[in-house]
């Protein structure tokens, strides 16, 4: 039984990393998942519309972060960032809330801790843009 415990909170940590990670990427994700439901509903195949949606997120990927990386005005560079920060920040929202609804019961702690959270991921999202896209932090 307290194996299955151990196993249970590790899988968990597991899970929480594996979604923090998708959420720092959050944009460019929601811009392929879009492209692809526009695809497969203009008569795409499921095959097709994974690929124009695979294609049009690294696009939107590689274009954010050229951006950052040719702009030198740092106002520019700070709104760049901020565009790719701004749905990581709500993806970390809605994660915490995710693990939180049924944990704590208090809605003020509640929102206390996906703020947070949002906060946490959202400014993640904009260290990991600054210091070098696919490079971990220095």
């Amino acid at each position: 039984m307290v194996a299955v415990m151990f196993m249970s909170v590790g899988l968990v940590a597991l899970l929480c990393v594996l979604a923090y990670n998708l959420a720092v990427y959050a944009l460019p994700f929601f811009i392929g998942l879009a492209a692809a439901q526009f695809a497969y509903e203009t008569g795409s195949s499921l095959i097709g519309a994974g690929l124009v949606g695979l294609f049009s997120a690294g696009v939107a990927f590689g274009i954010l972060a050229g951006l950052f990386e040719t702009i030198r005005s740092p106002v520019i560079r700070l709104i760049v960032g901020l565009i790719f920060a701004a749905p990581a920040a709500v993806a970390g929202y809605a994660l915490i809330y995710g693990i939180t609804k049924e944990a704590v019961p208090s809605d003020i702690w509640r929102q206390i801790f996906c703020i947070a959270g949002g906060g946490f991921v959202g400014f993640s999202a904009l260290a990991r843009l600054v210091n070098g896209v696919g490079q971990p932090a220095k």
